[in-house]
């Protein structure tokens, strides 16, 4: 099956191999999809002009490499509006097909002829290594259970959480704000295609982006923190260099719990034999601290800093997660040479410890 769009600048651009199919819930259409082979041309022209919706925001990946010698695979599903302009055309889906080529031949402007009105799904490629590709927001998204109202404002915060996890994970930690914006007017314009939707159910898809992980990965990306995200896991990881050293830090979300912890992860690991005076030190450092404390592994004697936060019935600011990781890595910073006098020179704990805080060991009595 080979057919004819058209794209919104009127050019055309004619897809071969084609094949269609169709969902159908209670006897009434609720989706219909059409995959097709591309050139590594025609796929460079459908990215560049983002047809077919392929915007690059809405794209998990931005950098997967594809091989001029094998066919593209992309599948792209109808937008929810336009199928009542199907639906007396499913009874199967031949019947659907031999309509759509009836429709290039007699009616070629219609709108189920337009790459605007059709939604990117996956983008794949079999290599002799091995599949390559990525998949979009609509992948994750699903656009016919938003158009029926059957997901929840839980399941589409999860969703999104997921996806901007995941696009952050495949760009090297590129999310701003501009392309989360970008993403949540992508949603809204969506809702805004659908003649029945409410302006509460665009709201409802807002609200995925005051996830937890959202506002973390959008603090550091505004902050101009480098970070990479630990694969499969809400957990970002960045380095610091301070005025006494230089170490790693670990950003920690819970979201379920609605938490988020930051670590400062001491770059000495502590010996086997100074970690009873390494413990007497962070005692002493953590009497009187009122953000965070040190935390000793006697297992394997590593040391870290931690802050924390739950905002179960409240949101995570930009301001409380910078409050949180500067207190982390200056208190870190603070107290590494204490640590690096205790382990490396022998100094007693209560000697390190006065020496940080100017503590006099020998008060007089008062």
């Amino acid at each position: 099956m080979q057919l004819t769009f058209l794209t919104p600048t009127t050019n055309s651009i004619s897809l071969c191999e084609i094949t269609l199919s169709l969902c159908h819930q209670a006897e009434q259409l609720t989706e219909c999809r059409l995959t097709w082979k591309s050139t590594a041309e025609q796929y460079q022209e459908i990215k560049a002009h983002s047809l077919f919706n392929l915007k690059p925001e809405l794209r998990s990946a931005t950098t997967v490499e594809f091989s001029p010698d094998y066919p593209i695979e992309i599948q792209a599903t109808l937008k929810p509006d336009r199928l009542p302009d199907l639906t007396p055309h499913t009874a199967s889906a031949e019947a659907t097909a031999n309509y759509l080529l009836q429709l290039q031949q007699e009616t070629p402007d219609h709108p189920l002829l337009h790459t605007e009105n059709w939604l990117a799904l996956t983008v794949k490629q079999s290599q002799e290594s091995g599949e390559v590709g990525y998949t979009t927001l609509w992948a994750t998204l699903n656009p016919a259970a938003l158009a029926a109202g059957t997901i929840s404002e839980t399941e589409i915060a999860q969703a999104l959480t997921g996806f901007f996890s995941d696009w952050s994970e495949a760009n090297l930690g590129d999310l701003t704000e501009k392309t989360t914006a970008q993403i949540l007017d992508e949603i809204g314009n969506f809702f805004n295609d659908l003649a029945d939707t409410s302006i509460e159910a665009i709201a409802q898809i807002n609200i995925a982006n005051d996830t937890i992980l959202s506002q973390v990965i959008a603090f550091f990306t505004e902050d101009d923190w480098s970070f990479t995200k630990l694969k499969g896991q809400p957990v970002l990881r960045v380095a610091f260099q301070g005025d006494n050293g230089e170490w790693s830090c670990y950003a920690k979300v819970r979201e379920e719990q609605q938490q988020f912890i930051f670590y400062s992860i001491c770059p000495i690991a502590t010996p086997e034999d100074k970690r009873q005076a390494i413990a007497e030190f962070l005692t002493r450092a953590n009497y009187g601290m009122t953000i965070g404390n040190f935390e000793l592994d006697f297992n394997d004697g590593e040391i870290r800093y931690k802050t924390s936060i739950d905002v179960e019935g409240d949101r995570l600011t930009f301001a409380l997660i910078k409050r949180l990781v500067y207190t982390n890595v200056m208190m870190m910073d603070e107290y590494l040479p204490g640590i690096k006098a205790v382990i490396e020179e022998d100094t007693l704990p209560v000697k390190a410890i006065a020496a940080i805080e100017q503590i006099d060991t020998n008060p007089s009595s008062v």
